[in-house]
C-alpha cells in the first residue's frame, strides 16, 4: 500500500534498540558491579517506570498525533540512556542507575503506533488486518532476533557501554524517520477523544492485560537467565546468539501464522495459542536440566519461541477489537505497558533464581509465568462465552451470526 514501506523502514530502525537495551544495560552492569540481581533490578525499575509513563505519552499521541509527540518523547528517554552509561561508566552510586534507567520511560512504543497505523488503513478488512498484525510480530521478533546478538557483539567485542549508545543512535534515526511519514498517520483526535470510555474500562480488557503481564513475564526471566546460563557455561558473549534463535523461531511462525487465513474468532484462538505457549516453555527447563549444554538449550529455545508470536497476534487482534474508537494508540500502548510490567517482574525473578538459587532452575520462571498466562485466558474465555437465556442464538442463526460476533 502506499507509503507503507516508508514507515515500516523507519519503524525497523526504531524498533531494534528495544531487543537491545535491556542486553546492553544487563551486560554493562553486571560487569562493572559484579551483580546480576543488581542489574536485573535495574532494568526491571526502568521497565516498570515505563509501564507507568508509557499509556500517559500513548494518550498524548492519540490526542495531539504521532509526529508532534513521538520526537520529544524520543529525545527524552535518549538523554536517559546516556546517563545510564555515565553512571556506570564513572562508577555513581547504585541509586543513580535505577534513577538514569526509570527516564528511558517516556520510550515511544514505536511497535504499537505502527500498528495504529495498519489498523487506520484496513479498517473493515479483519483478514488483511490479521496479516499485516502477523507481520508486525514477526517485526517484533526480527528486532528482537538481531537486537540481541548486536548488543552482546558490540559490548564484547568494542566496551561495554557500545550497545547502549548504537541503540541510542539507532532509536533517534529511526523515529525521526517514522515521524516524516505523515499521509499514512491516523488523524489526531483531540481533546475529543477523552470523552470516550477509558481502554482499561472497556469490556474484556482487564484480563487481557493481566495476561500480557504474565506473558511478558516469560520473554523477562527467559532473557536475564539465558545471560546467566551462558556465563556460567563460559560463554557470555553467545548469550545474544541463543537469544536471538527464540527469537528467530517466533518471527518464522509469525510469518507462517499471517500468511494463513485465521480460523474462527481470535476469542477462541487465543486460550489454544497460549496452551502451546506454556507447554512448549518446558523445554528450555528440561534441557538446561538434563543436559547443561548451551546447544542443547539454543535448540530448545528456537522450538519455543514458535509458540509465542502466534499467542502475541490473537492478543494483540482482540486488543484492537477491544479498543475504544479514537483511543486506539493508547489501547496498544497498554498492551505493551503490560508486557513491559511482566518483563520487569519477569527480569527481577529471573534474576532472584539465578541469584539465590542456580541459572538451571532460573527457567522455571518461564514456565511458570506461561501457566499463568493460560490460567487467565481460559478463565476470561469461559466468562465470556458464557451465554444468557435471552441473547443466545439459534442453531439457524449462529453460522450467519459468528463472523460479526468475532469481529466485535
Amino acid at each position: 500500500m502506499p507509503g507503507t514501506r516508508a514507515f515500516t523502514l523507519g519503524n525497523l530502525v526504531a524498533r531494534l534498540p528495544m531487543g537491545m537495551f535491556s542486553v546492553s544495560a544487563v551486560i554493562m552492569i553486571a560487569g562493572a558491579r559484579g551483580s546480576y540481581a543488581l542489574a536485573g533490578a535495574v532494568t526491571a525499575t526502568g521497565l516498570a517506570a515505563t509501564a507507568v509513563v508509557a499509556p500517559w505519552t500513548a494518550r498524548l499521541v492519540d490526542r495531539h498525533g504521532q509526529a508532534r509527540i513521538a520526537v520529544t518523547a524520543t529525545a527524552v528517554a535518549a538523554l536517559g540512556s546516556l546517563a545510564l552509561v555515565l553512571c556506570v561508566r564513572y562508577e555513581a552510586p547504585d541509586w543513580t542507575l535505577f534513577a538514569a534507567y526509570a527516564a528511558t520511560a517516556t520510550t515511544p512504543n514505536t511497535g504499537g503506533m505502527s500498528r495504529a497505523r495498519w489498523a487506520h488503513l484496513l479498517k473493515g478488512d479483519p483478514v488483511r488486518l490479521h496479516t499485516a498484525n502477523s507481520f508486525e510480530q514477526a517485526a517484533d521478533e526480527l528486532c528482537f532476533m538481531v537486537g540481541p546478538v548486536l548488543a552482546a557483539f558490540l559490548c564484547g567485542a568494542l566496551f561495554p557501554e557500545a550497545g547502549t549508545l548504537v541503540g541510542v543512535a539507532l532509536l533517534l534515526t529511526g523515529v525521526l524517520t517514522f515521524a516524516a511519514q505523515r499521509s499514512t498517520e491516523p488523524p489526531a483526535r483531540g481533546r475529543t477523544a477523552t470523552t470516550t470510555r477509558s481502554p482499561v474500562r472497556a469490556p474484556g480488557m482487564p484480563p487481557l492485560l493481566v495476561g500480557f503481564l504474565a506473558t511478558g513475564a516469560v520473554f523477562g526471566s527467559m532473557e536475564v537467565v539465558t545471560i546467566a546460563f551462558a556465563d556460567a557455561q563460559g560463554h557470555r558473549a553467545a548469550a545474544g546468539i541463543v537469544l536471538g534463535l527464540q527469537a528467530a523461531g517466533s518471527c518464522a511462525a509469525g510469518l507462517l501464522y499471517g500468511a494463513l487465513k485465521p480460523a474462527g474468532p481470535a476469542e477462541r484462538r487465543h486460550p489454544w495459542s497460549l496452551a502451546a505457549m506454556a507447554l512448549l516453555m518446558w523445554l528450555p527447563l528440561l534441557a538446561a536440566s538434563l543436559t547443561g549444554s548451551l546447544v542443547v538449550l539454543a535448540g530448545a529455545l528456537l522450538v519455543a519461541g514458535m509458540a509465542t508470536a502466534p499467542a502475541m497476534v490473537t492478543g494483540m487482534t482482540l486488543v484492537q477489537h477491544r479498543t475504544p474508537e479514537g483511543r486506539l494508540n493508547e489501547g496498544m500502548t497498554l498492551a505493551v505497558t503490560g508486557l513491559l510490567g511482566g518483563i520487569a517482574c519477569g527480569a527481577a525473578a529471573g534474576g532472584w533464581a539465578v541469584e539465590h538459587v542456580s541459572a538451571t532452575a532460573g527457567y522455571g520462571v518461564p514456565v511458570a509465568a506461561a501457566a499463568t498466562a493460560l490460567l487467565i485466558s481460559v478463565t476470561a474465555t469461559a466468562g465470556r462465552a458464557t451465554p444468557t437465556p435471552t441473547s443466545a442464538p439459534t442453531q439457524a442463526q449462529a453460522p450467519d451470526q459468528a463472523q460479526p460476533q468475532a469481529r466485535r
